[in-house]
């Protein structure tokens, strides 16, 4: 099973995060940080800095959390089975050779 082995905060709320199998895909969460519970994270930039990797997930100060479905595979699917992975770049970032 595939698990998120750590992640990195990057400039307009962009994710690094590294996989169980090596891969390395980097995500924009802006439109994950939804709802009252995220709003410390949408107005204050440091405290979104602070992501790290426990249990599995990315999680925040405060009991913050996204589930790994949703960042590696943008959620599961209908059926249950995740999609294919989301391989995701920052724009700023130099392509990989």
């Amino acid at each position: 099973m595939l698990t998120l082995r750590s992640a990195e905060a990057l400039d307009d709320y962009w994710l690094r995060l590294k996989l169980s199998d090596g891969t390395t895909i980097e995500r924009n969460v802006r439109g994950l940080l939804l709802g009252p519970a995220f709003e410390g994270l949408r107005t204050d930039y440091s405290l979104f800095r602070r992501a790290r990797v426990r249990h599995g997930t990315v999680e925040w100060p405060g009991d913050l959390d996204l589930a790994p479905e949703t960042l590696i595979w943008n959620g599961p699917t209908e059926s249950g089975t995740p999609p294919a992975r989301l391989v995701l770049r920052h724009p700023a970032a130099q392509p990989r050779r």
